[in-house]
């Protein structure tokens, strides 16, 4: 088989377990907190380490923003062999109480996307293989930390979720709102794949405050601490799940 046209990467180069942010960069995060990292490849939005974690072999890959790069991303890693998905990101709250730093574990994601939709009917649910949501939560209650746990929504269009969206999904209870979730875990589905997803708050949609808004840098100051805990509870459901 031929390397894959977006990952350059072929059967062999990577391992059977991925932890696939979106932002490049935190792959370089999620590695540093791994031994023997090692880049396998880069192109494009697409940053791609091997490292091993308390002796289990583990791949990194960041997807990009958005369903249509991740999309991709899960595509190739499953024609190379990658079995497990877990997506380590950044989200929006939608319901008040929801703070900046917490993290929440998806139980599932409405698909306000267009992606999974080229693939199958909106009805069709796009939810974490249970296995992965499970290890996520056993491995922040075995640290101590407190994870929202429950069903979020993947959206394509960041700036414009309107006050009537962000109404309607408050309604719906949806704990909060980021841009991938839905097509990572539909179609680890469909290709027999496990997937998961663990995200970090980045801001309060309805609290009025959003990523970016009120500082110079992408992540307010606490989120970027936090998400290096959301980075060790994913890890240790990776042993979890070896």
């Amino acid at each position: 088989m031929a390397k894959q046209p977006h990952l350059l990467i072929e059967p062999g180069d990577v391992n059977d377990v991925a932890l696939i942010p979106g932002d490049p960069g935190r792959v370089d995060r999620i590695a540093g907190q791994c031994e023997n990292p090692e880049t396998v490849a880069e192109n494009r939005e697409y940053k791609i380490v091997n490292a091993t974690y308390e002796g289990v072999p583990l791949t990194i890959c960041s997807t990009g923003i958005g369903c249509p790069s991740a999309a991709i991303a899960v595509e190739e890693l499953s024609r190379v062999g990658v079995e497990t998905v877990i997506r380590v990101g950044t989200t929006g709250a939608l319901q008040e109480g929801i703070e900046i730093g917490d993290m929440v574990v998806a139980t599932g994601a409405a698909k306000e996307e267009g992606t999974s939709k080229r693939y199958e009917d909106a009805v069709i649910p796009a939810v974490p293989d249970y296995d992965v949501l499970s290890a996520l939560v056993d491995a922040a209650e075995d640290n101590g930390e407190d994870v929202h746990v429950g069903p979020i929504v993947s959206d394509d269009a960041f700036y414009n979720e309107t006050d009537d969206y962000v109404e309607s999904w408050e309604a719906a209870n949806l704990l909060a709102i980021e841009m991938e979730a839905a097509a990572v875990f539909s179609l680890a589905r469909r290709k027999g794949m496990a997937a998961g997803a663990i995200c970090t708050v980045d801001g309060n949609l309805v609290e009025g405050t959003q990523k970016g808004a009120d500082s110079d840098s992408e992540l307010p100051e606490k989120a970027k601490n936090n998400v290096e805990r959301a980075i060790a509870l994913t890890l240790d459901a990776v042993v979890e799940l070896a």
